[in-house]
């Protein structure tokens, strides 16, 4: 029989979705600054294209990983688990 891990702890949706927002929204902000000089005359749909063409890999793959592990650092040095999603097990067969 193989001893059995725990699976890592996923926070919840409500922790995901405030990491996420405090990622994104200083990103934006900045990122609205940075293009301001350049895309006066640009349509809105443009503008957005870059903008997120630019921000959605830097949020996906650095960003929000970053601040996810952060948020599960922080609730292991207080000594628990963050809240977490609930999990679907499926029973096990003999």
């Amino acid at each position: 029989m193989q001893p059995t891990s725990r699976p890592p702890a996923v926070p919840s949706i409500h922790v995901r979705a405030a990491v996420t927002w405090l990622a994104l929204f200083p990103l934006v902000t900045g990122g609205l600054w940075a293009m301001a000089p350049f895309d006066a005359a640009w349509p809105p749909v443009l503008r957005t294209f870059v903008l997120t063409l630019a921000l959605v890999p830097l949020m996906v793959y650095l960003v929000v990983p970053a601040l996810l592990k952060a948020v599960l650092a922080i609730a292991a040095r207080r000594g628990r688990r963050p809240q977490t999603a609930p999990t679907h097990r499926t029973p096990s067969t003999p």
